[in-house]
Order: C-alpha cells, then structure tokens, then sequence
C-alpha cells in the first residue's frame, strides 16, 4: 500500500466528511431519502457501511482499506446515479461526486 502524505490526506477528507454528513447533518440525511422515496431500513444500511468503511480505510492491512475505499466508491457511484435521476442541483450532486472521485483515487494508490 502507498504510505504517501496525499494518500493520507484522502483517507483524513473522506472520513470527515462521511462523518459530518451522517452524523451532524444527520437530520439532512433523513429528509433526503424521504424525498428520494428509500425506506429507513435503506438509509441505515447505507450509513452502517459508510461509517464501516471509513473504519476500514485507517487499516494498517491493504486489503481492508481496498474493501473500504471500493465499498465507498460503489456507494457513492449509488448516490450519484440517484442524484442524476432525480434531477437535483449540480450543488446537490458536486459532493457525492467528490467523494466518488476521492474514493477512486484511494483505489488506484493502494
């Protein structure tokens, strides 16, 4: 695994935004996928594997930061393609855009 300063970087941006975003914007969270029409059984999942991966990503073992940047690459790719089909904003979009971005990166240094 690249033990690289910017490598760290992303692991330290990811998980604070995953963290901000499912907990102190939690209620935001809630609404949103009221208004996208998923069952709270859904959301909780979501939040049990983002918040699983961003643990994963502070492994000293390559494979489970792998699982870990790969699992947050799909979900975000998920909450892109929700994003595009329910026609939000670019504004809505551009952050789980980043983060989809993000948890490529980490994927192509490991």
């Amino acid at each position: 695994m690249v033990s690289s300063d910017f490598f760290e970087v992303l692991k330290i941006v990811a998980s604070c935004s995953i963290i901000f975003v499912w907990f102190i914007r939690y209620d935001n969270i809630k609404k949103e996928f009221i208004e996208y029409g998923f069952p709270s059984w859904f959301r909780d999942i979501v939040g049990i594997l983002k918040i699983s991966s961003i643990a994963m990503l502070h492994s000293l073992n390559p494979k489970i930061v792998f699982i870990g940047a790969s699992t947050i690459a799909v979900l975000m790719l998920g909450a892109v393609l929700t994003h595009v089909k329910h026609k939000d904003t670019f504004r809505n979009t551009i952050a789980s855009i980043s983060m989809l971005i993000i948890s490529i990166l980490m994927i192509s240094m490991i």
